[in-house]
């Protein structure tokens, strides 16, 4: 395969990528990572790095319109960021010593739940009205639009939320994924944050993650100028094209859909890890 036949493919496989991951809000790395290592033979520490930079301009996109709408929480974001980056820079340096086949199968067990959340989650709205002491000194509540009107809500259990963010940043850091599916189960079930504000806060989050981590990826050379370049047009042409047909589609069946080919990509993972072909 020559190089300009390999980039044409890496660049529609990665906005096929970007535009499941748009739709069904689960980011297109839960589906980069795997194509590049599966589908093209590239290195683990390559591909990760690649879809660490797609996350970063994805992100980048996106939150700006969420924040505007009114809909991203800036304070829970930027509080939760000291977790996540933390979390990221670990799972970095982890990514740097930790062997092809244990990442791949960590991200294999990682894409399993990922597929299972967005076969079984329900979009449900848990507000909370009761003033928690620490979110109230935080000044982390807040209110976001619904219905024509504005919805109040009080942030719960920031102690125990703000370490699951800290996971969502190690799995961030060695998988590159984002970990955008467990800072919005740390948000939403665990810390009460409505569905809506907790996607959105973690769009807005998952750059800064990302970002901390290809700092490091790239110091250890697995960031690949000529592989980076597709990825992120793909992904992110891929985004913008889901984001405005995403009004139109049966969300349900898109994430049925999108969690078995997830499972498929989990599947094949975890057996080429277990016969040493990754």
């Amino acid at each position: 395969m020559n190089n300009i036949l390999f980039t044409i493919l890496i660049y529609f496989g990665s906005l096929f990528a970007g535009f499941l991951g748009s739709l069904t809000g689960l980011g297109g790395g839960v589906i980069i990572v795997p194509m590049l290592t599966l589908l093209f033979n590239v290195d683990i520490h390559y591909a990760v790095g690649a879809s660490l930079i797609s996350v970063i301009a994805t992100s980048s996109g996106a939150a700006s319109a969420y924040v505007k709408e009114g809909y991203s929480n800036i304070r829970i974001g930027m509080f939760l960021e000291i977790a996540t980056t933390i979390g990221a820079i670990a799972g970095a340096y982890l990514a740097g010593i930790a062997p092809a086949n244990a990442i791949a199968i960590i991200f294999g067990f990682v894409l399993i739940y990922s597929a299972s959340q967005s076969i079984l989650s329900r979009k449900e709205e848990n507000l909370v009205l009761t003033e928690d002491k620490i979110a109230t000194k935080l000044k982390l509540n807040g209110s976001y639009p619904s219905g024509g009107e504005w919805k109040r809500y009080s942030m719960k259990n920031v102690p125990t939320g703000f370490g699951i963010c800290t996971v969502a940043g190690v799995l961030s850091g060695l998988l590159g994924v984002g970990g955008g599916v467990v800072k919005v189960i740390a948000m939403n079930r665990i810390m009460k944050i409505p569905f809506k504000v907790s996607t959105t806060t973690s769009n807005f989050m998952i750059g800064v993650t990302a970002a901390a981590s290809a700092g490091v990826y790239l110091k250890n050379g697995f960031i690949n100028p000529s592989l980076v370049m597709p990825v992120m047009l793909g992904v992110l042409t891929g985004a913008f094209t889901g984001a405005k047909i995403i009004k139109h589609t049966p969300s349900k069946w898109l994430k049925i859909l999108f969690g078995i080919l997830v499972l498929f990509l989990a599947f094949e993972m975890i057996r080429n890890a277990v016969i040493g072909s990754v």
